[in-house]
């Protein structure tokens, strides 16, 4: 059974997964395991120092067991060691290689980065009783919320166009017919999540996302056109 999500922002259609509806792609978005700076409480962003911790190792063992049966033919993996951790183990079970990508990292907390999450406050961070308060908002050093929206959804807009364009062959591109995973974290899969159904950064909400934890993202995309919410979010 998946680790279940409270993301208002996706719909999911399914949370299990030995189901599926048989119908086109299907987009596997994994956060990683818990670190040592989860487990300490400190905010991560792009430092790199956290390595996952025994509990985070046997999550990703965990979610490897749990997707290995699934049409997964395309890895893909922020490319901080903790994500990397998180995905090795499905990598070996689903027999790909891991595609690192810089865009699906964290948000960069700048000065931030080291300091216990809780004394980050709303006027830093910009989230606030569980929704993006201010999009703008940036630690010193940091990226703001707007930024990094644009940043996954640039990933997110090539991804689709690699998996999904139209005439693909599979026979030239075998991973074009299959699933998709996406190792990450908390806030990139938000963001990931949002982007894919048309919610702009400024109405996103920002709950809770647990270590491990899997998500089924809906296989269909909003009616708007990707160059439309990326203009919104300019």
């Amino acid at each position: 059974m998946l680790h279940s999500t409270s993301l208002r922002d996706t719909a999911l259609p399914d949370t299990a997964a030995g189901r599926h509806n048989g119908t086109g792609q299907v987009l596997w978005l994994v956060r990683h395991g818990e670190s040592t700076w989860n487990a300490r409480g400190l905010a991560q962003g792009h430092d790199d120092q956290a390595r996952l911790t025994s509990r985070g190792l046997r999550q990703a063992r965990a979610v490897a067991i749990q997707l290995r049966d699934r049409p997964i033919r395309a890895l893909y993996s922020s490319d901080l060691r903790r994500a990397l951790q998180t995905a090795a183990p499905l990598a070996s079970a689903l027999g790909l290689t891991v595609t690192r990508d810089v865009r699906l990292r964290e948000r960069c907390l700048g000065a931030a980065e080291g300091t216990a999450t809780a004394s980050i406050g709303p006027a830093v961070s910009g989230v606030g009783d569980g929704r993006v308060a201010d999009p703008d908002a940036r630690p010193d050093g940091g990226e703001s919320l707007r930024d990094f929206y644009r940043r996954v959804a640039e990933f997110t807009d090539e991804l689709t166009a690699l998996r999904a364009t139209e005439g693909a062959d599979p026979a030239e591109d075998p991973g074009w017919a299959g699933d998709v995973a996406v190792v990450a974290h908390g806030g990139t899969l938000r963001m990931m999540s949002a982007y894919r159904r048309g919610v702009p950064v400024e109405q996103m909400t920002w709950e809770p996302l647990a270590n491990a934890c899997i998500v089924r993202s809906p296989t269909d995309w909003p009616p708007r056109s990707q160059e439309n919410r990326r203009e919104e979010n300019r």
